[in-house]
């Protein structure tokens, strides 16, 4: 029992601040939702949780991870589409490095130490549902923190009240 107690506790440790929320588009209407702590370590935890949503209609994830970068990952039947705000985080993250990994970047993590950041992945990964990659392009321009711009992703989108509600319960 106590070794169970101490994984615990390491796993609690490890786990970076930050939230992931599930957006569902469905009927017209945005639904919210969290996703557990595991989808800001894991890629294939955010994948999972966001397939057995089970929508008609379109369903994504965006994950903040320690507001220094964001996730957008959205399941498709051929893979997630992914997007990644900042590749260089692929030093310090796992979860970066396996959104590069399955984006089959040619980008190898030790070389980004001295790198100036930048994003990886499908620009257009929202763009059927509302927004534009030059939209998604000017909310990367600014020097916001990651959890600021998904709150303008949101926005821009629409389900700012539904985000902002799911993150209250969150303490965020």
């Amino acid at each position: 029992m106590g070794a169970q107690r101490a994984q615990a506790q390491k796993q609690a440790v490890d786990l970076p601040d930050g939230f992931g929320v599930a957006v569902v588009r469905e009927d017209g209407k945005w639904r919210c939702s969290a996703l557990r702590s595991s989808a800001l370590t894991s890629l294939s935890a955010a994948e999972t949780e966001l397939r057995e949503l089970r929508s008609a209609g379109a369903v994504f994830g965006l994950l903040d991870v320690d507001d220094e970068f964001f996730v957008i990952v959205r399941p498709a039947p051929a893979g997630a589409r992914l997007f990644l705000s900042d590749a260089t985080a692929a030093v310090d993250y796992d979860i970066a490095r396996q959104v590069l990994e399955k984006l089959d970047a040619d980008i190898d993590p030790d070389d980004l130490e001295d790198e100036d950041p930048f994003e990886e992945g499908d620009l257009g990964v929202l763009s059927d549902i509302g927004l534009s990659e030059g939209v998604l392009s000017i909310i990367l321009s600014e020097d916001d923190y990651a959890d600021e711009q998904l709150s303008r992703i949101a926005q821009e989108m629409g389900f700012e009240d539904e985000m902002s509600a799911i993150l209250d319960t969150l303490d965020r």
